[in-house]
């Protein structure tokens, strides 16, 4: 029910009404309002009075009536009753004539006095809008329920989504497979021809090393080791890993060899002297190329 109407309602039933800020409504109790078992209309064309009062600084009892006949807690009635009561003060402040429903009219002079109208009203409809109100009330949670249900996110049940995010899955780890077995293939493919890619991007035969080794030596197998020298083996990998890593090292000016008895398995190796530290030289490589680096005996 709108706050007009509680207003209205209040002065009926206490026959007074307290307006903090503003002034005192009263109404005349000889005045007869309605019979209870007369279906005759009647009106209010006179009795309601206004006396101006701007000392007045609460009205407990009104609130709780505001707050008992809207459902609404106590502190929101007060807030709705202070929200009116403001647009009360700013239409009577700059002269224009404030309605109150069911009550009359006020408007403040230029001399500070009010003027009040007092209006008729049908008693028979602000029961029946009071009758509606209090049924409304009685569906209170039903109310809340439908509004929640507006401002909710529905949750929409569907069935399918599970199937197609299995289905998604279940394909990109089939994809996953596929791609790393082709991947797998042409490295095979690769090292089976016996054609190794070199950093710039040239394809060179795995038997002539004489290219790789950047040396004179004809034969790579095989290296001339002197007797007062160690052999230091840097790594073993295949031919793709071999290569690559031997040309990375020449870059880098190491000077390292490289090896193989089956063409499978190629060893990287530097010739060192042996009046080296020998534990210490093994260290340092180790520590550089970032395998374990072990001595091989020459012979």
């Amino acid at each position: 029910m709108k706050l007009a109407y509680l207003l209205a309602q209040y002065l009926y039933t206490n026959k007074r009404l307290d307006l903090p800020g503003i002034g005192t409504f009263l109404l005349d109790p000889s005045v007869i309002i309605e019979h209870e078992n007369s279906k005759q209309r009647s009106t209010l064309p006179e009795g309601i009075s206004f006396e101006s009062n701007s000392s007045i600084k609460d009205a407990p009892e009104l609130i709780s009536y505001i707050s008992s006949q809207s459902g609404r807690m106590k502190a929101l009635a007060i807030a709705d009753l202070e929200s009116h009561l403001q647009q009360v003060q700013q239409y009577l402040n700059i002269g224009k004539p404030f309605s109150f429903d069911g009550i009359g009219s006020l408007v403040k002079l230029r001399d500070g006095e009010f003027e009040f109208i007092p209006s008729t009203i049908n008693t028979e409809k602000l029961k029946d809008s009071s009758h509606k109100e209090k049924h409304t009330l009685t569906h209170k949670e039903t109310i809340e329920e439908k509004y929640q249900s507006y401002l909710s996110t529905p949750v929409a049940k569907s069935r399918w989504r599970k199937p197609v995010i299995v289905l998604l899955v279940l394909c990109g780890i089939g994809f996953a497979i596929w791609g790393g077995y082709t991947i797998s293939n042409q490295d095979s493919e690769a090292e089976d021809t016996g054609l190794i890619e070199t950093s710039n991007e040239q394809t060179i035969p795995v038997t002539d090393t004489s290219q790789l080794y950047k040396t004179d030596t004809t034969t790579p197998e095989k290296a001339n080791i002197k007797s007062d020298n160690y052999k230091y083996v840097l790594e073993v990998a295949k031919s793709k890993r071999a290569f690559k890593r031997y040309n990375q090292l020449k870059d880098n000016f190491w000077d390292v060899q490289l090896e193989t008895n089956d063409s499978i398995q190629y060893k990287l190796f530097m010739i060192l002297p042996a009046n080296a530290d020998t534990t210490r030289v093994m260290d340092s490589l180790t520590v550089l190329t970032g395998r374990k680096v072990y001595i091989e005996n020459a012979n």
